[in-house]
């Protein structure tokens, strides 16, 4: 809530305030990130792409699971939100093109984190992201309308469950 007379120093101290208390409440720390192979910043990375790809709360630790196994097998993230956020939009489809797109932020392209967050992840994306839970899953799909995911180890489990997706109508 941003207030008439509120000045932008004082807009912005609020913002920095109210993310730090989010972040203590999840439990980041740099001992918590350490855990995880990261740094604070780094876990502020991957909770941001929580955001965009899990969508909803629901899906959020286990899209923070993906992103962790990807990056410890040095495989490429290939998430969509990055590239969105490379062309500078928030949402939509990716084109073949779109993925062609020369960008430290195209996780199809590049490996490893975005060098920034994509976006201010929420309370819950944050948590998510300081304690993901344990899990092999390496890709996820959008398989119902309501905005649920399904993860999958493997691409054989992958490609099911897009001929899933794709017989629900899902693109």
């Amino acid at each position: 809530l941003i207030l008439p007379g509120e000045t932008d120093t004082t807009i912005l101290q609020d913002m920095v305030q109210r993310f730090d208390r989010d972040a203590g409440a999840a439990g980041l720390s740099v001992a918590s990130a350490a855990a995880l192979g990261m740094t604070p910043y780094q876990v502020i990375t991957v909770a941001s792409i929580v955001e965009k790809e899990g969508y909803i709360v629901k899906n959020m630790p286990d899209v923070a699971r993906v992103i962790y196994n990807r990056l410890s097998t040095d495989t490429a993230l290939q998430m969509d939100s990055t590239v969105l956020y490379a062309l500078g939009q928030d949402g939509g489809a990716v084109t073949a093109q779109d993925l062609k797109l020369q960008s430290p932020y195209n996780t199809y392209l590049t490996k490893g984190l975005t060098p920034t967050p994509i976006c201010m992840p929420s309370p819950d994306a944050l948590a998510a992201a300081v304690h993901p839970p344990p899990g092999g899953w390496r890709y996820f799909v959008l398989v119902k309308k309501d905005g649920t995911l399904a993860f999958s180890d493997t691409f054989a489990e992958q490609l099911a469950n897009e001929q899933l997706a794709k017989s629900r109508g899902l693109p």
